[in-house]
């Protein structure tokens, strides 16, 4: 279980000058414009990079040979909008950090994606639940970000908002039909969202970084995703004869730093290379 926070956790002064070594730029200022836009986009690029290397996992081992095809093609989209991400806030943040070094030079705690998205991939129904889930958030999201004020910010959300269309209607399908369908697998899929549920409530909560971009209409306060969001997700679950859970605990720390020991494990396989290797070329 993750520990609640009430706002941002950042580095110290030391860490950011370190940071900003040979960069000819001075340190972000925490909770400054710049620092408040590159927070916000790694969070944004923190989001796919871990959703999607956790569906990368399925590739070989997806039950089906479509399945096994689809994850994978999906989990490229989600590491191609990470480049993207990424690539901005290591611009903003002026630093020499590319999106490689944002993803593979960074530890657990400086990583501040949503604890859904780094949740064990379980079995097949876990799975698409979590994606479920996931996209529900992420097309509303996007939807919102078109109409940023930073048109950088918005040219990224309308190209990734065409792959996140076919995301959320795929995975809200498959939903429906495991769901609605046998005994177990409408088990299993009732199981997935009583476990994944209480990881929901943190996509709505927000902190001081994400007011100020809201007030400044860069990014769209969280609470404001909720409404669609539970459109959505009410329409999916009952067509496949779900219940959603009554329960409103909600597990957060993840956009501020604090995190399950799954990511730890997680980033463990994902960054070896670079760690063992760094800046190896081939």
């Amino acid at each position: 279980m993750a520990p609640a926070m009430s706002d941002v956790m950042t580095p110290d002064a030391a860490e950011l000058a370190r940071r900003s070594q040979g960069s000819g730029r001075a340190p972000l200022a925490v909770g400054s414009p710049g620092h408040d836009l590159f927070l916000g986009l790694a969070r944004l690029g923190d989001n796919t990079l871990i959703l999607g290397h956790r569906v990368s996992e399925w590739c070989g081992h997806a039950p089906i040979l479509e399945e096994d095809i689809a994850l994978a093609n999906m989990a490229l989209d989600l590491i191609g909008q990470t480049q993207l991400w990424l690539g901005l806030a290591g611009q903003v943040e002026g630093a020499g950090r590319d999106a490689d070094a944002l993803a593979f030079r960074r530890d657990a705690w400086d990583f501040c994606n949503l604890l859904l998205v780094e949740r064990p991939n379980g079995d097949f129904g876990q799975t698409l639940m979590r994606q479920f889930l996931f996209d529900a958030w992420h097309q509303p999201m996007l939807a919102a970000l078109e109409g940023s004020s930073d048109a950088r910010i918005a040219e990224i959300a309308a190209k990734a908002g065409k792959e996140v269309a076919y995301h959320v209607e795929r995975s809200a399908d498959l939903v429906i039909r495991l769901g609605d369908g046998t005994e177990e697998s409408h088990a299993r899929m009732q199981a997935a969202l009583n476990a994944l549920w209480p990881y929901t409530g943190e996509m709505f909560l927000g902190d001081a970084t994400d007011a100020r971009l809201a007030e400044g209409g860069i990014m769209p306060a969280p609470e404001s995703l909720r409404a669609p969001w539970d459109a959505t997700v009410n329409a999916v679950l009952a067509e496949a004869t779900l219940t959603r859970p009554v329960g409103t605990f909600a597990h957060r720390g993840g956009k501020q730093g604090r995190h399950t020991e799954h990511l730890g494990h997680l980033l463990a396989t994902m960054q070896w290379l670079q760690r063992a290797y760094p800046d190896a070329r081939w």
